[in-house]
């Protein structure tokens, strides 16, 4: 090589080497949260990264049928996401914040992922990027499933992000073992974009209608310094008792439940938050033979109670995301931190009831472990009432679940359920069946005044990804459980029942919600031997 191709050469890694420095200088490396917390970061810019329902540009997605759902689809407006964001231009960056948004933004039903990350970083300023990916959320359509022997219709239309500004309509119809039902429903979680909501129910029935209209600013982040709100709610209906699986007994009920509260808080101090709430509550219940049934007559005896209460609420800052838990290859928030609640109030003839009671609510829980490897969530309550100094309706409840991820693709999980009650109001007896869990078993199989139910399961998580549409898992699983105490029927427990089975699990990507579709055969082996000896289940469920 000559004197002037070495020169040549020389000259070329220099300016490539310049570049690559230049480069490296106009986009440094974004620090970590910590990094960005300890400099004491300013927000910049908030840049909105909205996906539509499809990714046109990945392979799959690039169809004539998806690019049409894309053009009808309104993405989610820009203001419905900054309404719902805790984060502002000109705050101090905080991890906890970012979070914490990431998760009230993935309750609505019409995003299917929400992620917000730093995306540069200079002269003390960091500017962020709120990464949505829209689902479609006109849902017209018919469903039809069976779980417990029985089967239920329903036809719905739907849409749960209206022109992309977050509110939900429903008009339903249902058809299932208790009644007919035509229903609609109006919700808007930011209401004139603010943190209040209102909820909007009406519907008519085969045996009674449903009015019910909510109004409330909840405590909608950690560090909320105040709640309100009001609840009207009237629905008359037709209820049965349950010998066997088959209805044995009917009443009538007219519920009239209204309530207002007001609630306060200090806010988030050293990673705890307490909060008081206090409030009135207006509960009357009034009971009936049903008119013209075909069925003995079994009435409840009439309830009437109005009471002011006071609440107060300890909730630890403790939470995880994780995915391939409750839900098919999705982000998934769990709370692992400890929460107390308790709530006392105290009806009087004097305010309009029908007895002088005190009235109570306990409520804990707290988890163990790590999502990403084994975890344990625990929950318990006491409710009930001491009605003229005597005992009534008191249930103490305890749920566990267990998670424990053996592999990428499986993970076995175990959930425990018991509740046990003393001198229980008849229209709050417990059920165990189909509908409660015990798959193999008919609905409202047993009725008692106790229950104890235990689940496990080993579930799969496959790649399988048909169209694009929907993941899909199964499961293998066993269940037993059983009920103590008469049922208001007359007949026995009979003693543990226990079934087993397996199922697909089918989670759509694309559809709004987080409902997963099951599949199921399950092999009762106990019971009684009117019972089919194999349950074909098809139902939706809020988790895996």
């Amino acid at each position: 090589m000559n004197d002037a191709s070495k020169f040549v050469a020389l000259l070329f890694f220099m300016l490539v080497w310049t570049a690559t420095s230049a480069d490296e200088a106009v986009e440094p490396k974004i620090p970590s949260h910590a990094e960005l917390e300890a400099q004491g970061a300013i927000i910049g810019e908030i840049i909105y990264d909205k996906k539509n329902v499809f990714d046109t540009t990945k392979p799959g997605e690039n169809k004539s049928l998806y690019r049409l759902a894309n053009r009808l689809h309104i993405v989610t407006r820009d203001s419905v996401i900054r309404d719902q964001l805790l984060l502002r231009s000109g705050d101090i960056f905080s991890k906890r914040v970012l979070e914490e948004s990431e998760r009230l933004m993935r309750q609505n039903a019409y995003f299917y992922d929400v992620r917000i990350e730093p995306i540069r970083y200079e002269n003390g300023v960091v500017d962020i990027r709120v990464w949505t990916r829209d689902l479609w959320t006109l849902m017209p359509g018919m469903s039809i499933s069976r779980s417990g022997g029985e089967n239920r219709v329903k036809f719905t239309v739907s849409e749960k992000n209206l022109l992309g500004r977050g509110i939900a309509l429903r008009l339903n119809y249902t058809d299932d073992v208790d009644r007919e039902t035509s229903s609609f429903q109006y919700s808007d979680r930011m209401l004139g974009h603010t943190w209040t909501s209102l909820f909007l129910e009406l519907a008519d029935s085969s045996d009674g209608h449903t009015n019910n209209i909510q109004v409330i600013r909840p405590f909608y982040k950690l560090d909320a310094r105040w709640s309100a709100g009001a609840t009207l709610y009237n629905n008359a209906r037709e209820e049965s008792f349950y010998d066997i699986g088959n209805e044995a007994a009917e009443y009538a009920v007219d519920t009239n439940r209204h309530t207002s509260f007001f609630g306060w808080s200090p806010g988030l101090q050293n990673g705890w938050v307490r909060r008081w709430t206090t409030g009135i509550v207006y509960d009357d219940n009034q009971f009936s033979p049903v008119t013209g049934g075909a069925l003995p007559a079994l009435v409840p005896a009439d309830r009437k109670l109005v009471y002011p209460f006071i609440g107060y609420e300890l909730l630890e800052d403790r939470y995880e995301s994780t995915s391939n838990r409750d839900q098919i290859d999705r982000t998934e928030d769990f709370y692992l931190g400890t929460r107390l609640w308790a709530s006392v109030g105290y009806a009087t003839e004097d305010l309009g009831s029908d007895r002088e009671s005190v009235l109570y609510r306990f409520e804990a829980s707290t988890g163990f472990g790590a999502m990403d490897k084994k975890a344990l969530l625990l929950s318990s309550a006491l409710t009930g009432r001491v009605d003229e100094g005597s005992s009534a309706n008191n249930e103490i409840s305890v749920n566990a679940r267990y998670y424990n991820q053996i592999s990428s693709k499986r993970l076995f999980f175990m959930t425990v359920d018991g509740s046990k009650g003393n001198n229980l109001d008849l229209d709050n007896l417990l059920d165990l069946g189909g509908d409660t869990g015990l798959r193999g078993y008919p609905h409202r199989y047993q009725t008692g005044e106790s229950r104890l139910m235990f689940t496990v399961e080993e579930r799969y998580f496959t790649d399988w990804y048909p169209f694009k549409l929907f993941r899909v898992g199964g499961a293998v699983f066993a269940d037993v459980g059983r009920v103590w105490g008469n049922n208001a029927v007359g007949s026995k427990p009979l003693g543990w029942l226990k079934d087993v089975g397996l199922g697909l699990r089918l989670a759509p990507t694309r559809a709004s919600g987080r409902d997963v579709v099951h599949i199921d055969v399950a092999f009762p082996l106990d019971g009684d031997p009117t019972i089919d000896s194999v349950q074909f289940l098809i139902q939706s469920k809020r988790s895996f």
